[in-house]
């Protein structure tokens, strides 16, 4: 087993996890004028694309657990962000997607996280970011 930290190094972990804070406090002011809590910002950013999905695909992609992802669902239904649909063919399985209002505060975020982004990764090669999304991955696929 390796050990990826020093004494002078702090953990990958904790770092991402500062970083996440970071992040979101900034998407957060940023965004104040949508009212969003960082869970609703997340979940908009995703379905920015356009694309329906299930509330499993969802909270796959989230990183949030179906059950979990209810009431942040039940919140952005509310506000008139989100329809919850049967899927074609398959009247069993749910299916999220934008609304008017919804494409509109989707298209804000993902254009706020993309600028965020593209200053803070400005300076930076393009191989650190192709190996940190690695880094990111691995992170992400590690077995429960």
């Amino acid at each position: 087993m390796t050990n990826f930290s020093t004494a002078s190094e702090e953990s990958a972990l904790l770092a991402l996890q500062r970083a996440t804070h970071a992040t979101l406090q900034i998407l957060t002011a940023r965004l104040v004028d949508l009212d969003l809590t960082a869970s609703e910002i997340n979940v908009l950013a995703i379905l920015a694309d356009g694309r329906g999905r299930t509330i499993s695909e969802l909270g796959a992609a989230a990183g949030t657990r179906p059950t979990t992802l209810t009431s942040v669902l039940d919140r952005l239904e509310r506000r008139g962000h989100i329809t919850r649909g049967a899927r074609p063919g398959d009247r069993r399985v749910v299916v999220i997607e934008l609304t008017a209002s919804g494409r509109l505060a989707a298209d804000t975020i993902r254009q706020t996280l993309t600028e965020l982004e593209e200053r803070a990764l400005a300076d930076l090669p393009a191989e650190s970011i192709a190996g940190f999304h690695i880094v990111l991955r691995a992170l992400a696929e590690v077995p429960a």
